[in-house]
């Protein structure tokens, strides 16, 4: 009676990485190839582990810009699957619903993909039944539940759902096909498999509710490891397993520079960072973070390339290791302005902040804000209070750095 499935989401096959190719073409050639090299590994652990199915609950490709190369990738990585008996569920995602070519596509028949109207499609594996229930996105925007378009639970079976949602709201992601966590358990189902949202997140209990997250990170927003999700059935035995397949992963190197007062000591501090990480089988892109209190505060802005540059050379002795960009979060005690001109403007900007609420500061925001992308319109912050402290470090931040550039050209 005993079965298992691996359940994944949010793949965005070849995403195009365009703030990652402005500031390093290879890394971003290297990252957008690792969501294949992810993929490939997601269906080497279904054979490997002999699953009954894999379940894909949307956003498998990237929107409009998919191309029939990506989606033949895919189709051949299915026919693995195919070859082995095990069987593909797929329901489309926002993301799905933009693109020219996912009704196009030939795949396998063992691959069975939801349409715009819940189905339900019923199995026996290894004997217990089991009934997938479904529903694709038909657009790219879902602004309402779709929980009242489900079935009822099948009796005597394993009840699987299938769906795109943001759940109650995430920071970053707009509302798509909103429920709660109670409405899902209501229905009685035995396992809800959600995507949509990058984050892993699993509630356990008689309704099993896993939102894996997104398999491969694309930037530094989609830092930390990431995996897919095996779950294993065994009478009313429910077992779920993260399965970290990623090729490739991001982290902020935080690099403590509290009571630093030698330039030197600071690049020490930043190398020997960089020098602890260990990549392991996993390609590290990583954004070393100089945190703590010191009297380099103002020379770090202002040589921040210099520092960058020594970051980068001690990542091209690591196999394996990348450098996303360097971040500063340094602050100086007593440090004394520079004299001249830039000093004066810095005083003064000390004196006068700008504050968030300014007209101007909010017009350059909403602006900004309006041409991010969804998954990035959630950086500032969760809500008015994050966002507002978010933009003064920010103008804090952006002034000292401009400052410090304009004392180190004279």
């Amino acid at each position: 009676m005993a079965f298992s499935f691996v359940h994944t989401a949010d793949i965005h096959l070849d995403s195009p990485l365009k703030s990652l190719a402005l500031r390093d073409p290879d890394l971003a050639e290297m990252v957008a190839g690792a969501s294949r090299r992810t993929l490939t590994r997601i269906i080497d652990l279904c054979l490997a582990e002999q699953v009954q199915a894999l379940l894909i609950a949307g956003d498998l490709y990237d929107g409009a810009q998919t191309s029939m190369k990506t989606a033949g990738f895919l189709a051949r990585q299915l026919e693995r699957l195919d070859a082995a008996g095990i069987e593909t569920f797929i329901i489309r995602g926002n993301h799905d619903a933009a693109s020219r070519i996912t009704r196009e596509l030939l795949l396998p028949g063992s691959v069975h993909v939801f349409t715009g109207r819940a189905g339900v499609e019923e199995r026996e594996w290894n004997g217990q039944p089991v009934a997938i229930h479904g529903i694709s996105f038909a657009r790219p925007h879902a602004p309402d539940s779709l929980l009242d378009k489900f079935g009822a639970a099948r009796a005597d079976a394993f009840n699987i759902g299938m769906l795109h949602t943001s759940l109650g709201g995430s920071p970053g992601h707009d509302p798509y096909a909103p429920c709660t966590l109670a409405e899902l358990q209501a229905t009685g189902f035995d396992y809800w498999a959600l995507g949509h949202i990058h984050k892993r997140a699993v509630h356990e209990g008689q309704t099993t509710v896993v939102m894996p997250g997104i398999p491969q990170g694309r930037d530094m927003g989609e830092s930390g490891e990431k995996s897919v999700t095996l779950v294993r059935v065994d009478g009313d035995e429910v077992t779920v397993e993260a399965r970290a397949l990623a090729v490739a992963r991001f982290d902020r190197l935080e690099v403590g520079c509290d009571g630093l007062t030698d330039w030197a000591d600071m690049v020490q501090a930043l190398k020997a960072a960089l020098r602890a990480i260990d990549p392991g089988e996993v390609q590290r892109i990583v954004r070393p973070v100089l945190t703590g209190v010191t009297p380099l505060t103002w020379r770090a802005a202002r040589d921040r390339d210099l520092l960058l540059a020594e970051a980068q050379s001690e990542a091209e002795g690591g196999d394996g290791l990348w450098i996303d960009k360097l971040s500063l979060e340094l602050r100086a005690e007593g440090e004394a302005a520079p004299a001249g001109p830039v000093g004066e403007l810095m005083e003064m900007i000390s004196d006068s902040p700008l504050p968030p609420e300014d007209a101007r500061v909010r017009a350059e925001y909403e602006a900004l804000r309006k041409h991010l992308p969804a998954e990035l319109r959630g950086i500032f912050g969760a809500d008015e209070a994050e966002t507002a402290a978010t933009l003064t470090r920010e103008m804090e931040a952006g002034a000292r750095d401009l400052l410090a550039r304009l004392d180190g050209e004279g």
